[in-house]
């Protein structure tokens, strides 16, 4: 896989959405994290119109940004991802709640007993 793609001036992170890391978040392997990290300031920037594209790789990036063409490329189908997961809301499961249990009031409850007469 010869990548015809430019690196990011800088890595790219983003706290907001993914506040522990791209590797720590769960959702991308180490690879796409590594990925991402590289070449993620320049494909969020040829996304946002702040970059023009240079090659053939980045100026069909730019298409499949555009919703013109299916992802091909494995950077192309990881910043698909990467947008899914940042525009979606994640949601948080717990394995116990806070809910108290109203059952357990039997203060004005009106009991019967059977007993048994020898």
């Amino acid at each position: 896989m010869i990548i015809d793609f430019r690196f990011g001036n800088k890595r790219f992170y983003d706290d907001k959405r993914f506040k522990h890391g791209f590797r720590k978040s769960g959702d991308f392997t180490l690879l796409e994290a590594e990925l991402l990290s590289l070449y993620g300031e320049t494909m969020r920037a040829i996304d946002a119109g702040e970059l023009l594209p240079e090659g053939n790789q980045e100026q069909r990036f730019l298409l499949v940004c555009s919703q013109q063409l299916e992802p091909e490329s494995k950077l192309e189908k990881l910043w698909m991802k990467y947008k899914k997961l940042a525009q979606t809301r994640r949601r948080f499961h717990t394995l116990h709640s806070r809910c108290k249990s109203t059952t357990d009031n039997f203060e004005n409850e009106d009991e019967t007993f059977i007993t048994e007469d020898d």
